[in-house]
C-alpha cells in the first residue's frame, strides 16, 4: 500500500465499508510490507454485527509510526441502514478528558498552572469547598470545611472529592436532602481531598483553569494547541451540516437485549465548553492523540507535550488507592463498571492505569480510559501499541460493546504483538 493522505484514509476507500459489512482498509501512513492477515478480528467484528449484539463498530490500532488496523462493520443508524465508516463521527463524552488533560500540563509546562498548588489560586471558585461529613438522625447532610485546598493534582487524577451522581450513592442522598434544605451549596466534596479516589467532575474544573489560565475558550485552545496541530479535524464541541451528515445515531440497550435507535440530539452552537463531556471525534482523529501520546508527545512533526511529561501521566498518582471500579446508580445510563476484574487498577495524570497485565492483551503500565456511549482506548507504552474502538450505545459498560472490544484488543496482540 502506497503512502495515503488523512484526507484519503477519511474519504478515499469509505465506499467499501460503506457498501457492507466489509472492513475499510486505509491508512495515514504507509502499513508494514509485511503485515499478517487482519481476517480474525474483522470476521469477529462482522459476526457480532451480523448476530445483533452491536449495531455498528470502528476499530483501529496503531504504534507510533503507522496505522496496523483498522476496520468498520455495520450500522451509524441500523433504523435507516446508514453504513458506519472510519469518517464515521461519535460523541465521545468523557473522551475529551484526556485532551483536557493534556491541555493543563501543557500550561503547567509553560508555568501557567503548576501540579501542587492550590487550585483556587487560579479559579476562585474552588476555594473555601466543604465535605460532606455525613447525614443527622433526620436525614440532614452534615458539612465541614474541607482541611486542605484541592490541588491541580488531585483533579487531574480524581482524588479531588467530586464525585459523579452516576456512581456515587451519597451524592445521589445528598441532592435529594438538599431540594429541601436551600441554603445548602450545590455539591459539596464527597470526601476530603487526597484521601480517596472517585469518578466525578474534577475534569470540567480542570478545564476551567486551562480558559482562566490560557485567556481561551476551551475549545479554541485545543484547537490552536491539540487537535489543529495533530490535524484531528473532526474533533470539535459542535458539528458543521456536513461532518453532521457522517454522525453515529445512538442506540439503547433494552432489558430483552434489544438495540433501539434514537434520533440525532437536536445540535445547538455551544457557548460554554466542557473539559469532561460533550466533544465530537472519529476514531482515526483519537488515535492520532494516542499515538502522540505514544511517541512521547510529538506526531507529525507537530509537539504537542514534552517526553518527560508524557511518561509523568503514565506514573500513579494515587498510591495504594484502588481506581475505576464504579457501582450505577441509574441502570438506564451505566452498568457496573469493573473493566479488568481482580487487575490492581490506578490512576495518572489523564488516564487509568493497570498495574497487572491483561491476559492475552495489554501489558503492565497500560493507560486506558472510555466514554458513556462506549467509546475506548487504549495506550500500552510497553508493546508500542495504541486502540480505538467505538460504538454508540447506552448503558455504558455494554456487555456486548465489551465483549467486542476484548475480542479486538485480543486480535491486535495475537497479531502484532511480540512477547
Amino acid at each position: 500500500m502506497g503512502l495515503l493522505t488523512r484526507r484519503d484514509a477519511l474519504l478515499g476507500t469509505a465506499g467499501l465499508a460503506g457498501a457492507g459489512l466489509l472492513p475499510l482498509r486505509s491508512s495515514a501512513v504507509a502499513s508494514p510490507p509485511e503485515a499478517p492477515e487482519r481476517a480474525d478480528i474483522d470476521r469477529i467484528l462482522q459476526a457480532k454485527v451480523a448476530a445483533g449484539e452491536i449495531p455498528g463498530v470502528v476499530a483501529m490500532a496503531a504504534n507510533e509510526r503507522s496505522v496496523l488496523y483498522q476496520g468498520a462493520f455495520g450500522f451509524r443508524n441500523m433504523a435507516d441502514g446508514a453504513r458506519m465508516s472510519t469518517g464515521t463521527i461519535f460523541r465521545i463524552a468523557s473522551m475529551v478528558k484526556l485532551l483536557t488533560s493534556v491541555a493543563a500540563l501543557q500550561l503547567v509546562e509553560q508555568g501557567k498552572l503548576r501540579l501542587d498548588e492550590p487550585a483556587a489560586d487560579v479559579d476562585p471558585s474552588l476555594a473555601a469547598e466543604q465535605v460532606l461529613a455525613g447525614f443527622d438522625a433526620k436525614g440532614a447532610p452534615r458539612l465541614r470545611l474541607a482541611q486542605k485546598p484541592i490541588t491541580l493534582r488531585q483533579l487531574l487524577s480524581h482524588t479531588s472529592g467530586f464525585s459523579y451522581v452516576l456512581w456515587d450513592p451519597n451524592v445521589v442522598r445528598y441532592l435529594k436532602a438538599a431540594r429541601h434544605h436551600p441554603h445548602l451549596p450545590r455539591k459539596p466534596l464527597m470526601f476530603e481531598p487526597g484521601t480517596r479516589w472517585a469518578y466525578g467532575n474534577s475534569i470540567d474544573h480542570v478545564g476551567r483553569m486551562v480558559e482562566i489560565a490560557s485567556g481561551q475558550s476551551l475549545d479554541r485552545y485545543f484547537r490552536d494547541h491539540i487537535t489543529g496541530p495533530l490535524g484531528m479535524d473532526d474533533t470539535a464541541f459542535s458539528l458543521s451540516e456536513k461532518q453532521r451528515a457522517r454522525e453515529a445515531s445512538l442506540h439503547v440497550r433494552e432489558a430483552d437485549g434489544a438495540l433501539v435507535p434514537q434520533p440525532l440530539e437536536r445540535q445547538a452552537m455551544p457557548t460554554t465548553f466542557s473539559g469532561g463531556g460533550g466533544i465530537y471525534s472519529t476514531a482515526p482523529d483519537y488515535l492520532r492523540l494516542t499515538q502522540a501520546l505514544l511517541a512521547g508527545g510529538s506526531l507529525g512533526g507537530a509537539r504537542i507535550l514534552r517526553p518527560e511529561t508524557v511518561a509523568l501521566m503514565a506514573v500513579n498518582q494515587i498510591g495504594n488507592l484502588q481506581a475505576g471500579v464504579l457501582k450505577t446508580t441509574n441502570p438506564a445510563l451505566s452498568n457496573d463498571v469493573d473493566f479488568f476484574p481482580g487487575t490492581r487498577l490506578r490512576w495518572g495524570l489523564g488516564h487509568m492505569i493497570n498495574l497487572d497485565p491483561v491476559r492475552e492483551g495489554r501489558r503492565a503500565g497500560s493507560l486506558t480510559w472510555a466514554g458513556l456511549f462506549n467509546t475506548y482506548y487504549w495506550i500500552d507504552p510497553t508493546m508500542r501499541i495504541a486502540g480505538v474502538i467505538m460504538t454508540q450505545i447506552l448503558p455504558f459498560a455494554d456487555t456486548q460493546a465489551l465483549a467486542a472490544y476484548r475480542h479486538f484488543e485480543r486480535g491486535i496482540y495475537r497479531d502484532f504483538g511480540q512477547a
